[in-house]
């Protein structure tokens, strides 16, 4: 099952699972379907608010996110980074699903004193407590993408990040630097794809790599 499909990071994990001839179906759940022409793949209309009965599936990939500009406030943007995301790994949980990754992002803390960063790590803290088999946390920096295929403006962020790339690529750390949703979403389908009980924490550096 896949959450945010339309998006930078779960349209190239859609993509990904498309390749892969491992997976029977692939259900993606979501307000809008899916550019896609593989036969597997079903779409699922919901309301993250009012989840419906969902089928059961083995693994989930949720790449669901926003912004607090683009949500229009703290309590909305909470909404779907954090409720959105924990209500579908709790259904998908409960009807079987035992292997679960998601994005989220560098910096995520429980206890940090900067919104965004503290509403990410509560997420991260409440998919823990689920108990899938094995948890697979990417915690990508700055994500660059071809957002104009999605009809997204390209964020002034992304676009300061990649000329500070190109000018001190070198000076920083591997962590910071910018990464390719594709990057992202190959390191979550390859280290869920290997099984290993627990959690894992996918930092920005090695999904460099």
């Amino acid at each position: 099952m896949v959450a945010g499909a339309t998006g930078l990071v779960g349209r190239e994990v859609l993509a990904a699972l498309s390749a892969d001839r491992r997976y029977r179906a692939i259900h993606v759940v979501g307000r809008r379907a899916p550019a896609t022409d593989d036969a597997r793949v079903r779409f699922h209309a919901v309301d993250f608010d009012r989840l419906p009965a969902l089928p059961a599936v083995d693994d989930v990939f949720i790449a669901l996110g926003t912004t607090i500009k683009v949500a229009g406030s703290q309590a909305a943007f909470r909404a779907v980074d954090h409720d959105a995301v924990l209500a579908l790994a709790r259904q998908a949980r409960g009807s079987g699903a035992t292997r679960l990754a998601v994005v989220s992002a560098m910096g995520a803390d429980a206890h940090s004193r900067i919104f965004y960063n503290r509403v990410k790590g509560e997420t991260e803290d409440d998919l823990r407590q689920l108990g899938y088999d094995t948890l697979v946390i990417a915690r990508p920096s700055l994500l660059v993408g071809d957002r104009g295929a999605l009809a997204q403006p390209t964020r002034w962020g992304e676009r300061i990040g990649q000329l500070g790339m190109a000018l001190f690529a070198p000076l920083i750390p591997a962590d910071y630097r910018a990464i390719a949703a594709s990057r992202v979403a190959t390191a979550m389908l390859r280290t869920l794809a290997a099984g290993k009980p627990g959690t894992q924490v996918l930092l920005s550096g090695a999904m460099q790599a």
